[in-house]
């Protein structure tokens, strides 16, 4: 929904109807005032009775006209029962936003209006998510006091970012449904900080279900079917709402615009009645419609409804108003807030630390980032975001507390030399290209602040490309080829953009991904181009190369591929084609290196019956959820992050999984993430909490949710290494065969190799050469990202020792790159026994086996194993 043209939208199933803006006095007691000597001692006004009750009683004294009047979206006044008019639509998507329940001015200018949405999630930090709604509803209650505000919120919005047009991709969690989830869950809790049943504010997650297209191609929201198949709709689009409600307890759930299946969402009672009540308990509805308040009495007279039908709705928003205190009268354990509780010091130090946690720094050339406040003294700052104020808050936005653009948190820094380089993001023409051209010729550094805006991505608009609008590209080679210093790339967003040329071209040193960063932006960007910050920030969602959209119109909802109609799938989880970059990447000022230091190896997944193992389908070797007891089944994976670069810094634990190879499963699928700060040197432990039926489980072709039997295989980290190595590939400057990694076992602690060695296990390092390798090659199908190479093989661990070199080391044991050392009296690359016999007949190699470094030359000059040259290659090819 836009506060500027507002259509239609359910929150379940019924209840009020949309109509004018009403400005709010300063506000008396909603209902209940004291000195009303007619209705203080009414039953629904006493407080200390439950509130069924009180609800009970109240629609009792109602007549059948102020029923149908407080159906409405503002309410009607019942003046005979002291309860006041009230607007129900408000939002809060990212702080409290201009709405028909909200009016800025007076005591109340403006609200800390935080980062977009996209942006706070690329965070990847959920105590912080937590700590914005808890800031939200403050300011909400404070104006709610002061009469220009309402206690019920339409936020937030948890559909997945499935297709890289979609205009509200910003408001967007990202394309995961774990994360979406958990978003919700913890952005919720901080809204409405219940007390017992008690709200601060009533939440409200939206669009319910499969709704990500506005207008695209001549489909829009309105009239739009969204073809869900049974799997993904369980496992992706209904994912973050049912979290949403069983973990974060929301007020409420609105239904979306669109059909799913050929049925509106907000009249399918599978849906409905069905999944949101029976299934995930939900208790309310709400709704935002015009036809209630014009045509319930005559559906009541016709028949088509009952009263009794009116009261139920009635007993749903009744219920949340009195859990909002409303019903209390002037006894509020808010009512102390006020205009000094808007925009605190506080309230903006926390808008100003999210948007520096979701920047994501995506390339960085030599290390060329961050600049120096000594060598960068003059900054050419360029682009038409680079004085940005209003675009940074993205939609659904307030008034701010005040804005720092990108020009003036640089200007902090060093001095600035400014040139828009184009009037606006259309960039349409390059009559101001030479000025800046100029400046960049000028200056120590270039920072260059492109990419979208509201005109170029909203609710009602999606968009047909990618790519920078207009010019903005030719503007930015342009720019990078004259500056005299390194070029810096800032993009401002919330859907992804295929920057391929800028990230191929060697004279752009580094790019970082702002989002819409919210009131502090500008200062965020500069801290983090400075160094003040360290960027830890990750990308919630996959960014693909323009070409992606030629196969894969918007209208297709499939995110799994099909490859007999060229189809490539959504998602990390099902594409598995090109990307700019991929899902969770983001760079850092310093290293980290993580290990998983604890889990288990092995789980028992009880049944319920005996009845449910006979009905759990052992033909498919997996057990319904349903059919398990999931309380019992939870573990905890331990993971030791050290940081070993030259500067402090925070950094995202990915835990994914690769389930037991099935019908539609994913690749891989995130199960868990957690955010931990490192000091430089030093090293902490970070525990995912894994629930076995939630995270471990996998969807069936028709709906149902099961936990496969077989191995699971866990593993951190987001495949940077391959992504980065497939870049280099493309840029030129690397190739694709990696004779990596070496799992040979640390025998002997004198080894000079140990350090690149998982250790001196078998399985620990087994495990480490299946997840590296795994990640390393991300293989589709047959296709290869890179290749990788197991080395040494075998019994190789002595370099130099005590006169005895690894070239003429007898290892004397029995047992893929082979390694110098004989084995038994053979050279290992020269032993039809361990290459053709073990390594290719028993242990199925169907690769290539490479000899170390000039292994074949040792054959003879070393260890003079044959006569001549000739007889070494001659070995050596024939032995596998």
């Amino acid at each position: 929904m836009s506060y500027t043209h507002r259509p239609f939208a359910f929150l379940l199933v019924l209840t009020l109807i949309c109509s004018s803006i009403v400005v709010n006095e300063a506000r008396a007691p909603f209902a209940c005032d004291p000195t009303n000597g007619s209705t203080r001692n009414m039953l629904f006004c006493q407080a200390t009775r439950p509130i069924q009750v009180r609800v009970r009683d109240l629609i009792g004294r109602l007549t059948l006209q102020e029923k149908i009047g407080l159906l409405v979206n503002n309410a009607f006044a019942v003046p005979r029962l002291g309860i006041q008019k009230y607007e129900w639509w408000s939002e809060a998507l990212h702080g409290v936003a201009i709405s028909p329940g909200v009016k800025f001015g007076g005591n109340f200018p403006g609200a800390t209006s935080f980062p977009q949405v996209i942006t706070t999630a690329a965070s990847f930090n959920a105590s912080l998510w937590q700590a914005i709604g808890e800031v939200v509803s403050h300011e909400a209650r404070a104006m709610y006091n002061g009469g220009v505000g309402g206690l019920t919120y339409w936020s937030p919005n948890v559909n997945i970012l499935r297709d890289p047009r979609w205009g509200r991709s910003q408001e967007t969690p990202g394309e995961d449904p774990l994360i979406t989830g958990r978003y919700a869950a913890r952005y919720v809790r901080g809204l409405q900080s219940m007390v017992g049943n008690r709200l601060k504010v009533a939440a409200c997650c939206k669009h319910y279900t499969a709704y990500d297209l506005d207008h695209w191609n001549g489909n829009d929201r309105f009239s739009f079917n969204a073809k869900v198949s049974p799997q993904d709709l369980e496992d992706t689009f209904n994912v973050p709402f049912k979290t949403c409600i069983e973990e974060g307890e929301v007020a409420s759930v609105m239904c979306s615009y669109n059909q799913v299946n050929g049925k509106p969402t907000c009249a399918d009672p599978d849906l409905l009645r069905n999944t949101v009540r029976g299934q995930w308990r939900l208790s309310l509805n709400l709704d935002c419609g015009p036809y209630l308040a014009v045509y319930t009495e005559g559906a009541i007279r016709m028949g088509k409804l009952s009263e009794d039908d009116v009261n139920l709705a009635l007993t749903y928003t009744l219920t949340v108003q009195m859990r909002l205190g409303m019903f209390d009268g002037p006894s509020q354990p808010y009512a102390n807030l006020g205009p000094r509780d808007v925009c605190t010091p506080a309230h903006k130090e926390l808008a100003l630390e999210v948007a520096r946690q979701g920047i994501v720094l995506l390339l960085n050339r030599r290390s060329s980032a961050p600049l120096s406040t000594s060598r960068h003294r003059t900054v050419a700052v360029i682009g038409p975001n680079s004085d940005a104020t209003e675009t940074m808050i993205g939609n659904y936005a307030g008034v701010p507390c005040g804005y720092t653009s990108p020009l003036e948190g640089i200007g902090r820094y060093a001095r600035t030399i400014h040139q828009p380089g184009c009037s606006d993001v259309a960039c349409s023409g390059n009559r101001m290209f030479g000025a800046a051209i100029a400046a960049a010729q000028q200056a120590d550094a270039t920072v260059l602040v492109m990419g979208l805006d509201q005109s170029m991505e909203r609710e009602g608009f999606d968009r047909s490309s990618l790519l920078l609008p207009g010019l903005q590209q030719q503007l930015v080679s342009s720019v990078a080829r004259a500056s005299r210093g390194p070029t810096v790339l800032v993009l401002m967003s919330g859907g992804p953009l295929d920057v391929s040329f800028a990230k191929n071209d060697p004279r752009i040193s580094a790019i970082i991904w702002a989002g819409y960063p919210g009131q502090a932006g500008g200062a965020a960007i500069a801290d983090v181009l400075f160094g003040r910050t360290n960027p830890g920030g990750k990308l919630p969602m996959t960014w693909y190369p323009e070409n992606y959209l030629n196969k894969a119109p918007m209208t297709t909802m499939a995110l799994r591929p099909d490859q007999a109609n060229g189809y490539p799938g959504r998602t990390y989880r099902f594409y598995k084609g090109p990307v700019v970059f991929p899902f969770g990447h983001g760079l850092s000022y310093t290293t980290y290196t993580q290990t998983i230091a604890q889990a288990p190896s092995e789980l028992l997944v009880p049944l319920t019956t005996l009845n449910a193992m006979k009905n759990s389908t052992t033909s498919t070797n997996a057990i319904r959820v349903s059919h398990t007891n999931c309380d019992t089944l939870s573990l905890g994976v331990h993971v030791d992050v050290k940081n070993t670069g030259p500067c402090d810094g925070s950094h995202t634990v990915f835990m994914y999984t690769t389930p037991p190879a099935s019908k539609g499963a994913p690749a891989k699928q995130l199960i868990g993430f957690e955010k931990v700060h490192v000091p430089t040197g030093s090293q902490k432990r970070v525990k995912i909490d894994i629930n076995v039926c939630n995270h471990l489980s996998v969807v069936d072709e028709y709906g149902i949710r099961r936990i496969p039997m077989g191995e699971h295989s866990l593993h951190i980290g987001d495949d940077v290494v391959s992504d980065e190595a497939r870049a280099m590939h493309n840029g030129g400057a690397a190739g694709l065969t990696f004779w990596s990694p070496n799992v040979n076992i640390l025998r002997d602690p004198r080894w000079g190799r140990s350090q690149e060695t998982p250790g001196e296990d078998p399985l620990t390092s087994s495990k480490y050469a299946v997840s590296y390798v795994r990640g390393l090659q991300g293989a589709v199908s047959n296709r290869l990202k890179v290749a990788a190479c197991c080395k040494h093989f075998t019994a190789y661990d002595l370099d130099l020792w005590n006169g005895i070199d690894r070239f003429i080391f007898n290892a004397n044991v029995a047992s893929v790159m082979c390694s110098y050392n004989q084995v038994n009296g053979k050279p290992t690359c020269a032993d039809p026994d361990l290459l053709k016999n073990k390594i290719r007949a028993q242990w199925k190699l169907n690769g290539y086996i490479v000899s170390d470094c000039d292994s074949v030359k040792v054959l003879h000059q070393n260890q003079h194993y044959t006569k001549t040259p000739e007889e070494a290659v001659a070995l050596a090819i024939k032995a596998g």
